[in-house]
């Protein structure tokens, strides 16, 4: 089964936690703190493997998590750094985040790209001792991983790509010119999936062309099969537009030319201007007018045209040395760059967003960032108190509190931990 999209959530490990430890050793008065820090997370990392050529696992499997990093230790130990997960997919697969389709990474060379980073580590109680806090009594939680849904989605590394309608001859064409066996059959729709085949044109010449199945009017809106594997086209550097001139099966060439080329500039206006040679197939069972009469068609366009015959390999060699002169004036296969995340001259102030509301003289404050504030907090330590009594200061918690009228002794939740309020 080809599968060339699909939908998965990764989930980067989160940091180990900083320790909470004094040194305890005989003769040594007041060793002082020596918590270590947390390991950093496992990061998830995408590499192109080219033994792929679906993306048929990641239907059953959906869900990938890499390891957290270890805690911190004592004697100034920090815990180990947890292991990359290494997600591999086919060579072409672009990596979008689903919410928004922005591009993550172009997996067409063997490049990894780093996808979601693993948390920080905490620091342990070490690094929170001072001239006037010798014993701290808290350290500092491990940072989350990245956590989204991204979409996987395989647009084939070609060259060349063959379009036309179905049963005009492409996959009989590919077979002639590579070693790619698709399989040929006079029904519309015999190719169901997108068919690579490696083309050579004299010593150390080569490129790859792909048998695009088969697409049909409205293909760009749904209709038909063409329009799941147009996306496979979007990497082409040429088009080679396949065209039945015999008319065998009651078609006009010339309304299929332009159909074709209408579904690819509905789909995507920049297909529609991608550089085109024209071959007219099927030359043995055509006339010599019908042939002069698209060819003429053809050249009022400024394309190149190729009269041919697949089946008999008519004009084919002629065909592929055109493709391979037009290929050497085109620049590389498109690689897609990765798009960089909204601006974040507003992050600083959004991740110390917060609300207050009252519910039955209780003031409960609500912020996701005080989540990782609330785990280095020891209820029973004063000087941890006194932290958090600082974030919530410098955040502006407290003024917020005291703009809404709250007295000494109401009660204050953040995130289930209660005490009573204290000018």
């Amino acid at each position: 089964m080809f599968v060339d999209v699909a939908k998965i959530k990764i989930k980067a490990g989160d940091g180990g936690n900083g320790a909470v430890s004094f040194h305890r050793e005989k003769y040594v008065a007041a060793g002082g703190p020596d918590g270590g820090d947390g390991g950093r997370g496992g990061n998830v990392i995408f590499v192109a493997d080219t033994n792929l050529s679906t993306l048929l696992d990641f239907r059953y499997k959906k869900r990938y998590t890499a390891q957290n990093g270890e805690g911190g230790k004592s004697k100034r130990c920090s815990g180990k750094n947890a292991p990359d997960l290494i997600i591999r997919v086919p060579m072409g697969t672009l990596v979008k985040e689903a919410a928004t389709g922005r591009i993550l990474a172009d997996l067409s060379t063997p490049e990894p790209a780093v996808v979601a980073r693993g948390g920080k580590g905490g620091w342990g109680n070490t690094h929170f001792a001072t001239p006037t806090r010798q014993i701290p009594r808290f350290s500092k939680p491990g940072l989350p991983g990245e956590e989204m849904e991204v979409t996987l989605e395989l647009k084939l590394l070609a060259d060349v790509g063959l379009v036309g309608f179905p049963n005009v001859g492409k996959s009989t064409l590919l077979s002639v010119v590579s070693a790619a066996k698709p399989e040929i059959a006079n029904y519309h729709f015999t190719t169901l999936t997108p068919v690579l085949g490696v083309v050579r044109v004299g010593e150390g010449n080569s490129f790859v062309m792909a048998d695009i199945p088969g697409l049909i009017e409205g293909a760009s809106e749904g209709i038909g099969l063409g329009h799941e594997f147009l996306r496979h086209v979007e990497r082409c550097r040429l088009n080679v537009h396949v065209v039945d001139v015999s008319g065998v099966e009651g078609r006009d060439p010339i309304e299929d030319f332009n159909a074709i080329n209408r579904e690819l500039e509905n789909f995507n206006e920049e297909l529609a201007s991608r550089p085109q040679i024209v071959a007219g197939n099927k030359c043995d069972m055509a006339s010599p007018e019908q042939i002069e009469r698209f060819a003429a068609f053809v050249r009022e366009k400024e394309l190149e045209f190729y009269p041919i015959s697949g089946a008999t390999r008519q004009g084919v060699d002629e065909l592929m040395q055109a493709v391979s002169r037009r290929l050497a004036q085109l620049p590389p296969i498109r690689q897609y760059e990765p798009e960089p995340a909204p601006a974040a001259t507003e992050l600083p102030a959004n991740a110390r967003a917060f609300q207050v509301r009252v519910e039955d003289g209780v003031y409960l404050v609500e912020a996701d960032w005080l989540t990782s504030v609330l785990g280095m907090v020891d209820p029973e330590d004063f000087e941890s108190l006194q932290y958090m009594h600082r974030v919530l200061t410098q955040a502006g918690v407290i003024a917020k509190l005291e703009e809404m009228g709250i007295e000494e002794g109401n009660t204050v939740s953040i995130l289930n931990f209660e005490f009573d309020y204290v000018k």
